[in-house]
């Protein structure tokens, strides 16, 4: 039996509604999986009847499908007369996923659920020319959560655990378990695997489903893209400027946007925005930009060194931070703060708390941080960091970054 994925539970609820669930992500995130595990707790757990299962990587079906959506009555065996559940795999095939979802779900909501996933969002930008309001609830899939890394590695009884009560040995053990993650990232294939198995993984994904996302995507200039992958993982926790990528790779920043909004809506990077209260004192609109997943970005750079023998460390940690509040349902409400004067705080989330991160903690200096303080005293600063050796440095709390949760 696979392991349960925490955004599985969280579905369920939404199994008796007459929503459509719509889970979106990177390939080989989990997506397939988590809607067979929605399948075998409905079959299982609610003895559900009428259960239906199709992947739209099968032409004939989606030659079918494309025509009109009554064909799903000649491709399946569905009953009007009682409820009917039906999972579709790989929606954004579909020519137009909008008009087939909404015309399944307008004429026969009340008989059949729909449960569908998506591998890249720039499909449901482009393909759903409807926004389908008041029809869908949309769950985004990442990779898997830390929590969800130690299950995978049959270490539930650190997963279900405090991280701010445990023991020494608990904890050297579960800094050991994330100085791996950071360097091998949470796709479920790659945590799964030794480490040659590994290397196979990354590599699959890197050239052979990111080129999917290239073809589907219309890029023309492949080799472009890839350099661009390259130069972005060199410069996580940086600013990104078009311009300057631009000259770099010798294309036009339109081809840059172009390239950075695909590679977004594929779910490989973030660029976090700048906040501010005042926008003139805020350093021009330029983004910062995070990976999504470290495993990939390491590949990128063909660097697998273990955390403590590295010289990009403070990258590293920062990122990882950057996916404790993403894994926490937080990026949309996580920026940084810089000023023209340079002056800058790595993580502002929801105008309330900031972090500073810091492999070495000792070298926190207040002074550098009076100006934040000065203009948002109602913002609590603390540092993150990994193996504290402390939990306050002048006042402010100090965080493992695993312990980084809601």
């Amino acid at each position: 039996m696979s392991i349960i994925r925490d955004i599985t539970k969280k579905a369920y609820k939404y199994l008796n509604d007459d929503l459509i669930m719509i889970f979106v992500g990177a390939r080989q995130s989990g997506k397939t999986n988590i809607l067979r595990q929605l399948e075998d707790y409905l079959k299982k757990v609610k003895k559900a009847k009428n259960i239906f299962f199709l992947n739209l990587d099968d032409i004939q079906y989606l030659d079918l499908l494309n025509k009109t959506p009554k064909n799903i009555f000649n491709i399946l065996p569905i009953n009007l007369k009682s409820k009917n559940i039906l999972f579709i795999d790989e929606v954004q095939y579909l020519n137009n996923p909008t008009n087939f979802l909404k015309y399944i779900h307008d004429e026969y909501g009340d008989r059949i659920k729909l449960i569908v996933s998506g591998s890249s969002a720039f499909y449901i930008d482009k393909k759903f020319k409807d926004s389908l309001a008041g029809r869908k609830k949309i769950f985004e899939v990442n990779v898997l959560s830390f929590r969800e890394f130690l299950r995978f590695r049959d270490e539930d009884g650190l997963s279900k655990g405090n991280f701010r009560e445990m023991s020494l040995k608990e904890r050297e053990k579960v800094s050991s378990y994330y100085k791996e993650y950071m360097i091998w990232g949470g796709y479920p294939r790659v945590v799964l695997s030794d480490e040659e198995g590994r290397k196979e993984a990354l590599h699959d994904l890197a050239y052979s489903y990111i080129k999917k996302d290239i073809f589907e995507s219309g890029v023309r200039q492949e080799d472009v893209f890839y350099k661009m992958f390259l130069v972005l993982a060199s410069q996580i926790g940086g600013l990104v400027n078009i311009s300057e990528l631009a000259n770099t790779l010798s294309v036009s920043k339109t081809v840059i946007d172009n390239y950075l909004y695909i590679m977004q809506k594929s779910f490989h990077i973030f660029l976090l925005k700048p906040f501010s209260r005042n926008m003139r004192k805020e350093i021009t609109k330029m983004p910062k930009i995070y990976f999504m997943d470290l495993g990939l970005r390491n590949f990128f750079l063909n660097n697998f060194e273990m955390f403590d023998l590295r010289n990009d460390k403070g990258q590293l940690l920062e990122n990882a931070v950057f996916k404790q509040f993403a894994n926490n349902g937080l990026m949309e409400k996580t920026r940084f703060w810089r000023t023209v004067g340079k002056n800058e705080i790595d993580f502002v989330v929801e105008e309330k708390n900031a972090y500073e991160v810091k492999v070495n903690t000792d070298r926190f200096k207040e002074k550098d941080y009076r100006v934040f303080k000065k203009k948002y005293p109602d913002i609590i600063l603390s540092l993150s960091t990994v193996d504290k050796e402390k939990d306050r440095v002048k006042g402010h709390e100090i965080y493992d970054v695993w312990e980084i949760e809601k």
